[in-house]
């Protein structure tokens, strides 16, 4: 008479497995959509996408049952073949970049069309007070020379107002967060031309390190990029669009200052639901940004990553990957990227000549700004 095992016994039929069939068609969705994922990243997106709780031990045990491994990248020399029988593209300033003077004299001035877009936000029309003893317009256009060309506030051309009144109005429209309205305005216009919704729905966090100049300040060291001084963290949209920016030293980690400017663009965009990082970001500190904001949050991982791989399902099976060594474009990391480079055409922002803390983010609004209202004035 052959022996029942503890399953077979009636009344007692054993635990039940964690995850069913449904929940693997999930883990197969998550890691076709991020193959690059750690394993506690894919354990977190199945709790938020299924409702389940397991452990990283349970998540792995059930890849593997599914046919799903991890797979590391194999590293080659890539060789850049020689492009042949195509003309060669300039790059860099050209014909279609040059702007009129303007009544100052300089081409850095707001045209009319540009004006137009935000001058409400800067008139005084219907307020107390005196007359203003200078055109609002030759104030912004004298903060728009100083961000574009970099120059001390003592150093403005005479063709605008006097430096003084410039820097002090300069100063009351930061701390009242006009450039910040004005960029705010210019950013859902221009949403809005590109087809999207007023308000995004994903975003990419991402930090760069930029030295310090004599004048002091909050400065540190950052050992990771050999710099001293002090560090921006930018939260932008899909087009590379600025939602939010702090300033700390360049010492302070990536992590640490995750939490207080992805609150601030939360706070403003309450339609935010995705956020790409770095690896940077990855760990506790993505797992903090998810719980305290409810944010899928997707570390974006370099190809050759070798800590972590990338999951390859056995029903699609793929050749090993082949990475090669230097500089690899990665999806989503790259815009932010771009917006970096988009800041440093302001020579104001290349490096920190302010000693305060609010006057670098009120620089960084401005820039975004003047170039939007370029963009919609074209």
């Amino acid at each position: 008479m052959a022996t029942k095992t503890r399953n077979e016994q009636p009344g007692r039929p054993g635990r039940r497995p964690s995850l069913n069939a449904d929940h693997t068609a999930v883990l197969r969705t998550i890691i076709r959509e991020q193959p690059r994922s750690s394993l506690g990243e894919v354990t977190r997106e199945l709790l938020r996408r299924a409702g389940v709780k397991v452990s990283t031990v349970t998540v792995r045990k059930a890849l593997r049952e599914a046919g799903i491994e991890r797979l590391k990248p194999l590293r080659r020399a890539g060789e850049r073949a020689a492009v042949q029988g195509v003309a060669p593209v300039r790059y860099g300033y050209t014909a279609a970049h040059r702007r009129r003077d303007g009544a100052s004299g300089m081409n850095t001035d707001l045209t009319d069309a540009e004006w137009a877009l935000v001058a409400d936000l800067f008139e005084r029309d219907g307020q107390r007070g005196a007359p203003a003893r200078y055109e609002r317009r030759h104030m912004v256009n004298a903060c728009c020379y100083a961000l574009r060309t970099g120059c001390a506030w003592r150093l403005l051309p005479k063709t605008f107002p006097p430096w003084q009144a410039t820097y002090k109005s300069f100063s009351r429209w930061a701390a009242a967060g006009v450039f910040e309205a004005m960029h705010d305005r210019l950013r859902q216009q221009w949403r809005d031309r590109m087809g999207r919704a007023p308000e995004p729905t994903a975003a990419i966090i991402d930090a760069q390190s930029t030295r310090s100049t004599a004048q002091g300040g909050d400065t540190g060291f950052d050992a990771g990029k050999k710099v001293k001084g002090r560090k921006r963290h930018l939260v932008v949209d899909t087009l590379g669009l600025l939602l939010a920016v702090t300033i700390t030293a360049a010492s302070v980690q990536d992590r640490d200052a995750a939490a207080p400017v992805v609150a601030l663009a939360c706070a403003k965009v309450p339609t935010l639901q995705k956020l790409y990082a770095d690896a940077a970001y990855g760990g506790k500190c993505a797992t903090a940004i998810a719980e305290a904001h409810g944010l899928s949050v997707e570390i974006v991982r370099h190809p050759g990553n070798r800590s972590t791989g990338a999951w390859q399902d056995a029903q699609q099976p793929l050749w090993p990957e082949i990475v090669p060594k230097g500089f690899v474009v990665q999806a989503k990391r790259w815009v932010v990227e771009r917006t970096h480079a988009w800041n440093e055409r302001a020579r104001r922002l290349i490096a920190h000549h302010d000693r305060s803390n609010w006057a670098p983010v009120a620089w960084v609004w401005l820039a975004e700004a003047r170039m939007l209202a370029t963009r919609l004035a074209s």
